[in-house]
């Protein structure tokens, strides 16, 4: 559609600049939203270093969400990378396979216009690794609902607010351990991968942002009744956490019998302390809590 306005850069492959940023932008008609948390990266040794922290290997299939512009998109496919990229603004990514065959000729590219929340199975063969830079309002439901629908993910590397990576990659004991840092930790291994200025985006945000990694493992729960299990897990999870201040006999009592003295029994049952609080338990308390209520 725009092709020819990206047609006098130069034919070797190359990463996208602050003005190459901006040109697009105006180009079509896109001013960053605080809504869907635009951000795009303009700086080509930031785009690098989350290719090579997130070990993207040439010929793989690579999935990222939120392409944007397509700053990281380009540094996927410079590794060699086969990219399927899913993208919820169309003009976004209608430009996108134009902008890849001017600045990364010859590459592999697959764009989805979809919401990545909807998203259960994609064209193509399926990715074994994810990398993006995340939208900040939805990194933690996005990442959740594409570890539960896309078994095939094995690792990756996602760029998301400072605040929400920690959580993340908390474990048990630390301040910032949450409802998120439980349930992902059903799926796999956090870890912190690194840290990103906020000069490499424009607009500039007013937040930090970090890398986090993570490594798939097989989750905790019994292979022949996974989902299940996973869900009342989950359950137990949000009980626990929507008033972590409180002992556990009484936070998850809603779920576990209705009374403080139920839910104990049931706790007692799992080897759960009910003084305990939400924040000392491992992925694994939590699913013991779930099959002890349901024994």
């Amino acid at each position: 559609m725009h092709r020819h306005e990206l047609a006098g850069q130069p034919s070797q492959p190359r990463l996208l600049g602050p003005a190459e940023i901006r040109d697009l932008a105006g180009i079509l008609d896109v001013t960053p939203t605080k809504k869907l948390g635009q951000n795009f990266v303009h700086d080509g040794n930031t785009v690098r270093r989350i290719v090579q922290a997130a070990g993207v290997q040439r010929g793989e299939t690579v999935l990222e969400i939120g392409p944007g512009l397509g700053s990281l998109t380009l540094g996927l496919l410079e590794a060699g990378a086969s990219v399927t990229a899913v993208e919820i603004d169309g003009r976004l990514a209608a430009q996108l396979p134009h902008t890849a065959s001017v600045m990364q000729p010859g590459t592999d590219l697959r764009v989805v216009h979809a919401d990545a929340m909807k998203v259960t199975e994609l064209p193509g063969d399926p990715p074994v690794r994810l990398v993006a830079n995340l939208p900040y309002n939805i990194s933690v439901p996005v990442l959740l609902h594409l570890l539960e629908h896309l078994p095939s993910l094995a690792s990756g590397v996602v760029m998301v607010q400072a605040e929400v990576g920690y959580r993340l990659a908390a474990g048990p004991g630390s301040k910032v351990y949450g409802g998120p840092s439980a349930k992902a930790a059903w799926y796999g291994d956090w870890r912190i991968a690194g840290q990103v200025s906020r000069m490499v985006f424009w607009p500039v945000p007013n937040v930090d942002s970090v890398l986090v990694g993570f490594d798939r493992r097989t989750p905790p729960g019994d292979p022949a009744g996974t989902e299940e299990e996973r869900l009342a897990t989950f359950e137990v999870i949000d009980a626990a956490f929507q008033q972590r201040r409180k002992m556990l006999r009484q936070s998850v009592s809603g779920v576990l019998g209705g009374s403080s003295a139920a839910a104990s029994a049931v706790l007692e049952r799992a080897g759960v302390d009910p003084q305990a609080r939400g924040e000392q338990l491992e992925i694994g308390d939590f699913l013991r809590i779930a099959r002890a209520a349901r024994s």
